[in-house]
Order: structure tokens, then C-alpha cells, then sequence
């Protein structure tokens, strides 16, 4: 999740900040979205920290466990997440609806450059 949020700060979505409400948000609600993937994102009290709207697509192809050893979660797709008001609803809702065909988690985990990742997400534009 810091890989996501560092990203994030790199592309002048958000200020350095909003990385730690990230890691707050996922404590206080898991950012596991089901099929693989998840979706961090920082707090509603992080909205101040937020530059502009986008989004980080991290490939973990070991996974990311975010239940536990008994009840694992595993993600193999992060989408790190910044929306300016509640633009992040927005791209939530377009992840949530590509991704609920688990085909589509499949074809973005074995996405081998940043363009099949944008045709991918496009249809969903």
C-alpha cells in the first residue's frame, strides 16, 4: 500500500500525507475489494491532502495478503486511488464494475506494459 501511495505523491496526485491515512483507512476498513484486487485510498479527513483525481495500478504477482493466515485476501492487482471531491467514488464504482469479471483481474495481472493496462481500463472509460 505505501508502493501505491508513494505513486501517487510521485505523480503529484496528493501530498505526502495522504500515504499514512491510506494505511489508516485500510485499518479501519479493509481496502480488499474481492477478485484479487484492491483499491487503497486515503481517509475522508485526507481530502485536504489530495493534488488532483487519479490513479496507480500496481502488478504484485506473489500477492498481497490483506486478511489474515487464516482468512487470507489476497490482491495480485493494487489500485492506489486520489479523487478530488468525490471523483473517488467515481473511480471506484468504473474498478469495481471491470473487475467484477474476474477475467478482467486475470488480463490486468498479466498486463506486461502500461498501454495494455490503459486499453484494458478504457472500455470502462
Amino acid at each position: 500500500m505505501r508502493y501505491c501511495g508513494r505513486q501517487l505523491v510521485e505523480a503529484g496526485y496528493v501530498n505526502e500525507a495522504y500515504v499514512e491515512a491510506m494505511i489508516e483507512r485500510n485499518n479501519e476498513l479493509s481496502v480488499y475489494m474481492g477478485n484479487f484486487i484492491a483499491i487503497p485510498h486515503g481517509t475522508d479527513a485526507a481530502k485536504k491532502e489530495v493534488l488532483s483525481s487519479g490513479i496507480t495500478i500496481v502488478q504484485v504477482p506473489a500477492g498481497v495478503n490483506f486478511g489474515t493466515e487464516e482468512n487470507p485476501h489476497v490482491a495480485t492487482v493494487l489500485f492506489g486511488i486520489a479523487g478530488l471531491g468525490d471523483e473517488h467514488l467515481e473511480i471506484i464504482q468504473k474498478i469495481s464494475i471491470f473487475c467484477a469479471d474476474v477475467d478482467n483481474v486475470v488480463k490486468l495481472a498479466d498486463a506486461q506494459s502500461e498501454e495494455e493496462i490503459i486499453a484494458l481500463l478504457d472500455s470502462v472509460a
